[in-house]
């Protein structure tokens, strides 16, 4: 008898965008996100604002998620949602939808941790893709997180390093900042990056016991030498924006490659993932592509549409906890912050 498809409706709104996706077993089917761009003229996310667009993007994103994927409400076998962490007004929203969906189709609840998800995008069926073998170490690397876990299986994960103080996204967006590049300035910085000397200025790396990383080190020193080369010279920045982000991103790349030999050495695990926004950055990508020839690793980088925050990588947990008949009932909330 074959088995019967399981179609999850996955929800995703733990920050600043609303996304909704279909999933039919470990294969997507479609995958929208509503990104908001009221928070660029603050020059980051306001909780309340993110909140407020999430209310109105949430029915539309979800219709079209269901109609792009070619089936009907009463198809969908069960709705993950993410519970966290993120910030509370966003999480409430989806958390809200997700419940009331659920209780009226009368389907499965299936909750899901957002940095969970961001190591098993990994594993949505794609071709082209590989999937990374158990036991495998995941860098997970966003705005808010900078973590190296040790993934077991589907469900055991161990965080084994992680950052004291900001997160690598925060040292990207900071720096932007400090450089008067918009919000989001990560993207910006890898992009100029790209054109620029990566040892024209030379940052020092934080000195941090174990695998624990800090950011906030760098951000200040950045910040100091901006303040002084302007200071000299009003233009530098204009002059040498290609070779400051370069220098920036050089140092950051860095820091994260020589916690992850680090970790390879200490625990003897050799397959390494990434996941999390900023694994879209080209300079880690690169550097983890070329750890294959040199340190003679397995490296696993996403689908770009996966890294961001999306609905399919909730999806796919929910696929699995679906499986395993892991469900949660309609008195779960939202938490902000909530670990691995």
């Amino acid at each position: 008898m074959a088995s019967q498809n399981i179609y999850i409706l996955a929800i995703e709104s733990s920050c600043d965008d609303t996304a909704a996706a279909i999933l039919k077993n470990d294969t997507l089917l479609s995958n929208i996100v509503a990104t908001q761009e009221v928070h660029q003229k603050f020059g980051g996310v306001v909780p309340e604002l993110a909140s407020r667009a999430h209310q109105q993007n949430i029915v539309p994103v979800i219709h079209q998620a269901i109609s792009e994927a070619n089936i009907d409400k009463k198809d969908i076998s069960a709705i993950a949602f993410t519970k966290g962490p993120g910030l509370m007004g966003s999480l409430l929203v989806g958390t809200s939808f997700a419940k009331s969906l659920a209780l009226g189709l009368n389907i499965p609840l299936i909750e899901v941790n957002h940095m969970q998800a961001h190591i098993l995008a990994h594993f949505i069926k794609e071709q082209n893709f590989k999937t990374p073998e158990f036991p495998f170490l995941a860098l997970t690397i966003s705005g808010g997180h900078t973590q190296i876990v040790k993934v077991t299986s589907h469900f055991e994960m161990e965080v084994i390093g992680q950052t004291i103080d900001d997160a690598v996204g925060e040292a990207y967006d900071k720096s932007a900042k400090i450089m008067g590049l918009p919000y989001p300035g990560g993207p910006l910085i890898d992009k100029y990056a790209q054109l620029g000397d990566p040892k024209a200025y030379k940052f020092t790396k934080p000195k941090v016991g174990g695998l624990d990383f800090s950011f906030s080190g760098l951000k200040t020193a950045i910040l100091y030498f901006i303040q002084k080369q302007v200071k000299e010279n009003p233009n530098f920045i204009e002059e040498n924006r290609n070779d400051i982000c370069a220098s920036i991103q050089y140092t950051i790349v860095n820091i994260l490659m020589d916690k992850l030999k680090k970790a390879v050495k200490e625990t003897g695990i050799n397959e390494i993932a990434i996941g999390g926004g900023v694994s879209a950055n080209s300079g880690i990508r690169k550097a983890l592509n070329e750890a294959e020839g040199k340190y003679g690793w397995k490296t696993y980088v996403p689908k770009f549409e996966y890294t961001t925050d999306n609905a399919a990588m909730i999806g796919i947990v929910g696929y699995y906890k679906y499986l395993a008949k892991d469900f949660t009932d309609l008195s779960v909330t939202a938490q902000p912050r909530y670990k691995i």
